[in-house]
């Protein structure tokens, strides 16, 4: 999956399932301060991230990721091992 559909359905269901401002979704905002989520946002957030990409991503996926851009990278590398 080319990387701005990916970036285009992640920031789709951010605004419309989360409720985050788009203006406030961009590569290099911090990811957990602008989407302000606790422990269960972060289960609905797997769980959509799994409906939409076929993809699971673990508690230690999301220490790494800082930016939306980490954000987007870490699925898209898990799409790429999936399809390897």
């Amino acid at each position: 999956m080319e990387r701005g559909k990916i970036v285009a359905i992640v920031d789709d269901f951010l605004v419309n399932e989360f409720e985050v401002d788009g203006d406030e979704i961009s590569n290099d905002a911090h990811f957990k301060k602008t989407l302000g989520l606790d422990s269960l946002d972060y289960i609905d957030l797997v769980v959509v991230i799994e409906s939409n990409f076929g993809v699971k991503l673990g508690e230690a996926d999301f220490k790494e990721i800082i930016t939306f851009e980490d954000f987007y990278s870490t699925i898209e590398s898990k799409i790429a091992e999936k399809n390897a």
